[in-house]
């Protein structure tokens, strides 16, 4: 946002001020960087997971088969005999025993490394994106500031605003009967809240004018939480997520783990966004100077590329 005071940033053009390169291309080497950040904050995000995650995964697993094979016994009676050798036989233990795909094994080593690094290189893109859009439109930052506020506005509003309403839930505790409402409820909070999020960004830049940039901010973020609070009282609950009797340590274990997964990923991504995208958009020098005093050298501020 900008002051009336303030010299209004460097206007769209097809190429930088001093010729280095087309706006496409720009964009287009905007993106590599950003999924190449979003894999190595996938990689953090991985860490995060398997060592904070996995374990509360495997106590809900446990959670589950005690109590599928404590509702088989019930059903069968306890009478029956063991089987030769004085062990029980795979029906008379835990009943009907699914043949396994995928070993837990893999699935909390590699199935879970494949996830997690695809939705980062994923989330990277879209963000270099945004990033393109909002570099020199909000407020007079420098690229590291600008990928700071970046990731810090999509976990806010893609992962933050939505858990608030509709937190994660371990695999197999939730009734499946409910499993594509759950989903559907998830996903209308996630576009609820990017929607809320950029109409307070644009009040936000409308009302500067009159207001100053610190109490347009104030007034917009304001008007966002009061949307977002309104948009969570009248969405449906999620009441039917865990089932009665599951251990409420296992899931906030689990839930704390998810959100801390999300934080790490986009907090990693801003750190190893922002200096490629600076390298790319600004020599290191006026870099530097722009992160530190952005109206010292307006005429060098960097201007958007998208």
């Amino acid at each position: 946002m900008s002051s009336p005071s303030q010299s209004p940033s460097p206007s769209l053009s097809p190429s930088t001020p001093d010729g280095r390169a087309p706006l496409g291309s720009l964009v287009g080497k905007l993106l590599v960087r950003g999924m190449l950040a979003g894999l190595i904050a996938g990689l953090f995000a991985f860490a995060v997971a398997y060592v904070a995650g996995e374990p509360s995964v495997d106590a809900s697993i446990a959670v589950e088969e005690s109590g599928a094979a404590a509702e088989h016994a019930a059903s069968h009676g306890s009478a029956a005999p063991p089987a030769a050798g004085g062990e029980a036989t795979g029906h008379e233990a835990g009943g009907h025993e699914e043949e396994v795909i995928v070993s837990r094994d893999l699935q909390s080593t590699a199935g879970l490394a494949t996830g997690v690094l695809v939705y980062g290189v994923a989330l990277g893109g879209i963000a270099s994106l945004a990033f393109c859009f909002v570099l020199g439109r909000v407020g007079r930052f420098g690229p590291r500031a600008t990928a700071a506020l970046v990731a810090a506005a999509a976990f806010t509003t893609v992962t933050l605003v939505p858990y608030l309403k509709y937190p994660a839930t371990p695999p197999a505790v939730g009734n499946p009967d409910t499993i594509g409402q759950r989903t559907s409820l998830y996903f209308l909070m996630i576009l609820l809240s990017v929607l809320l999020g950029i109409a307070a960004v644009v009040a936000g830049r409308r009302l500067a004018p009159r207001l100053g940039n610190w109490n347009a901010t104030v007034v917009a973020g304001a008007g966002f939480v009061a949307a977002v609070a309104v948009a969570c009282v009248f969405l449906p609950g999620n009441g039917d997520s865990v089932q009665p009797g599951f251990p409420a340590a296992v899931l906030w274990e689990f839930r704390l783990a998810s959100l801390g997964v999300q934080a790490a990923l986009w907090v990693a991504f801003a750190l190893a966004f922002g200096p490629l995208a600076e390298r790319l958009l600004a020599p290191p020098a006026v870099a530097r100077t722009a992160d530190r005093d952005p109206d010292q050298d307006p005429a060098r501020a960097p201007a958007p590329v998208a």
